[in-house]
């Protein structure tokens, strides 16, 4: 338990049920080749996680903002998103805390991404059923929400897929167009390379572990590449 006193250090918050901040840092192929370990995975807790964190970012956003759904809606996806997840579990730390197989532990590519944002959730999950929704809340403003500065400087809101089509439009007159380029991977752990054309110029590739990620992906390198 020593490691996990440091994790509540670090995030300001003391466990009264440790068990809940460490199952949440438990990944299912852990549990796998550790049948007889006495907790169950996260994936309950990151579900509960999820929507505490929905929830409090969707109450700030509307008593911050007065723009409309869809702006909010957008705001509130680059708060939360996976690559914002796992920008923060990085900042924590939280991946050296993790409980995964030895196969998961020596993947550092993009699946890893998704396992450390998901245990983000889960610690939300866990703080949320251990200290209840203010406790959660103060989490949530530190960690998420002290990033909407960032994501309005950055323009992290706007979708890159809508934004290369609006000025592809405006400035060529063609829709962007995706094709998928190569797929590989077993049905679990997927890869999609995927070129926007405009035209029959490919423009840029994309690479992701979903068609809709190899394709934002794509329409960033466009913009990047268009210096648009």
């Amino acid at each position: 338990m020593d490691s996990l006193e440091k994790l509540e250090k670090i995030i300001e918050v003391k466990f009264k049920n440790k068990d809940l901040l460490q199952q949440a840092l438990v990944h299912r192929s852990y549990i796998n080749e550790h049948k007889n370990f006495e907790l169950d995975q996260n994936e309950r807790l990151e579900f509960l996680g999820d929507a505490v964190l929905e929830l409090v970012t969707t109450e700030f956003l509307y008593n911050t903002f007065s723009n409309p759904e869809g702006e909010l809606t957008n705001y509130r996806a680059a708060l939360v998103n996976r690559k914002m997840l796992a920008k923060i579990s990085v900042e924590i730390g939280l991946e050296d805390y993790l409980l995964m197989s030895k196969g998961e532990s020596k993947d550092t590519g993009r699946a890893r991404q998704y396992i450390i944002a998901n245990a983000l959730e889960a610690v939300i999950g866990a703080i949320y059923l251990d200290q209840g929704y203010d406790q959660s809340k103060k989490f949530i403003e530190k960690y998420f929400l002290s990033k909407m500065d960032d994501v309005l400087e950055e323009k992290l809101y706007q979708d890159p897929k809508s934004t290369f089509q609006e000025i592809a439009q405006d400035k060529v007159g063609v829709t962007p167009a995706y094709k998928v380029i190569r797929e590989w991977g077993p049905d679990h752990d997927k890869h999609f390379l995927i070129g926007v054309f405009l035209g029959e110029e490919k423009i840029a590739e994309g690479e992701g572990i979903s068609k809709q990620a190899a394709q934002r992906k794509a329409a960033e390198n466009g913009l990047e590449a268009k210096e648009w």
